[in-house]
């Protein structure tokens, strides 16, 4: 009777664990060995249309997050980029340069693949979609792109690497204005008082300086889908801890996919608020998320693989004299492995105030590797949903 009196003790103790244990295995088995890929809620807007070469436009009605209002080139013709050269003076049609800079709207796609190698930043002007779908586009070893006072844009499905600083010199911004440049920094994308912006499937690596630098009171910017890797200083938000201006900033940071060599700005933030959600975090070097100045931050359902580094464990950095306490950051349904760990602070709710528009639900963490396999530009071809 005691023997099975135990045995009937242990099977009560072992049994939850054991359907916990199944429950975990169906999770992953339907996840990750279904042929089917599992979609994130922008992707699934887009991505199972066959016509979607046909009705690239589609593509702007499927933001998220404080970007949902980007239109980009939306209602605009298309324009093809037929010619990869570079003249930052005097552009010629057909080139990117060219389509970037007019003031009418435009939805620039690409003839072919192909290689742009930019003599100098390239400045966008409003109302323009750049998208790569299709083809395989790659700007780098040389200055990248400027989105500078304008609103409006979507970057889509673009390789950006290696970008380095540019020389003073005449940039044309516009048909009509050609300005003197003081030099650019070597960002893959510099998003500098502008609004409305969408960074979505693109591949960032290996620049001079940032990745992606938000700052002087950018604001309404979704990055979604992105594939960063082998970088120092990933995103910055906001300009500087004297800028006060920043503190209308809101930015989404929602399914991409921080991969290996990163070190630290996953991102940082100043004064503003970021809503940092399903992200799917492949180790750092240094710390994942940082600010400084009193940002509020909501990490939601991200996905943190601590590196095997026992100094490094923290996600969260702050750069303060001692009163970061009250600083508004939270994690909500984060998962966290290989001894990863947020430390929160402040007191109320820091949840994102969206408009019904850009609102959406973060899925389960354990879901975030799934639906980040895709992040980076996709492999579509014409007729076949990408």
């Amino acid at each position: 009777m005691a023997i099975s009196t135990s045995l009937l003790s242990l099977s009560c103790f072992l049994l939850p664990i054991v359907l916990s244990l199944v429950n975990v295995y169906a999770k992953e088995n339907y996840y990750y060995n279904t042929k089917t890929p599992v979609l994130n809620e922008i992707d699934s807007c887009w991505r199972t249309k066959t016509n979607w070469a046909s009705n690239r436009k589609a593509l702007a009605n499927c933001a998220i997050g404080f970007g949902k209002d980007a239109i980009g080139g939306k209602y605009g013709a298309i324009y093809i980029v037929t010619d990869s050269s570079d003249d930052p003076e005097n552009p010629k049609q057909g080139t990117l340069r060219y389509g970037a800079i007019q003031t009418k709207p435009l939805w620039i796609i690409f003839q072919r693949d192909m290689v742009i190698a930019l003599k100098n930043e390239l400045i966008m002007n409003s109302y323009k979609t750049i998208d790569g779908r299709g083809v395989k586009v790659e700007i780098g070893n040389g200055p990248c792109i400027t989105i500078q006072g304008v609103s409006h844009v979507i970057i889509h499905g673009i390789r950006i690497h290696d970008c380095k600083p540019s020389k003073a010199g005449l940039v044309r911004s516009t048909p009509d204005h050609v300005g003197h440049r003081q030099g650019s920094d070597g960002d893959a994308i510099s998003i500098f008082a502008s609004s409305n912006i969408w960074i979505d499937h693109c591949f960032l690596a290996s620049c001079s300086d940032g990745l992606i630098d938000i700052i002087h009171a950018s604001t309404a910017i979704t990055i979604s889908n992105n594939y960063f890797t082998q970088h120092d200083k990933v995103m910055l938000l906001g300009h500087n801890d004297g800028y006060t201006a920043d503190k209308v900033m809101k930015v989404t940071i929602v399914f991409n996919r921080f991969a290996s060599g990163l070190t630290e700005r996953m991102p940082r933030v100043r004064f503003g608020y970021a809503h940092v959600a399903n992200n799917k975090y492949d180790e750092w070097k240094m710390y994942a998320i940082g600010g400084s100045s009193n940002p509020t931050i909501l990490s939601e359902g991200n996905f943190f693989i601590a590196p095997n580094d026992h100094n490094a464990k923290q996600i969260t950095k702050r750069e303060s004299k001692g009163n970061w306490k009250s600083w508004k950051w939270r994690s909500s349904k984060d998962a966290f492995s290989n001894g990863a760990y947020f430390i929160p602070s402040g007191y109320g709710s820091c949840a994102p105030n969206y408009t019904p528009s850009q609102s959406f639900v973060a899925v389960p963490a354990y879901m975030v590797p799934a639906i980040t396999l895709n992040a980076g530009p996709l492999s579509c071809y014409v007729g076949r949903a990408c």
